[in-house]
């Protein structure tokens, strides 16, 4: 064997014993549970919690222009709601009732401005 590689020439193997023991393995995988989530979650959180701040600015932007009498507008983020996965903005009327004024999606971004009116001429 040692004329075919002879780079493997003093080479023992080590049998059936692995290299590192059982406890050994079992806290290196924890270890890298812990750093994958440590690196992940901050960013879950982040995502969470600008896109709630983005669509209740986005409901009450269109809140004031679809419903200016309501006294109060709510984004709620739903999985089967009107719009199906998504923010959807609702408005409290003076009786408490709830309003869906409008699916935004996703990603909840306020509504354009309108252009003013040109004159033809």
């Amino acid at each position: 064997m040692s004329d075919e590689h002879p780079e493997l020439s003093g080479y023992e193997p080590r049998g059936e014993k692995p290299l590192r023991s059982a406890r050994t393995t079992l806290l290196l995988r924890a270890v890298v549970l812990l750093a994958v989530i440590g690196l992940v979650l901050p960013g879950i959180v982040t995502t969470i919690t600008v896109g709630s701040s983005n669509a209740e600015r986005a409901c009450d932007y269109r809140g004031a222009i679809l419903q200016p009498e309501s006294r109060e507008f709510d984004a709620r983020f739903e999985v089967f709601g009107p719009g199906f996965i998504g923010w959807e903005c609702y408005s409290v009327d003076p009786f408490d009732r709830d309003q869906h004024l409008h699916s935004m999606g996703l990603i909840p971004v306020a509504p354009q401005a309108e252009p003013p009116p040109t004159d033809g001429a």
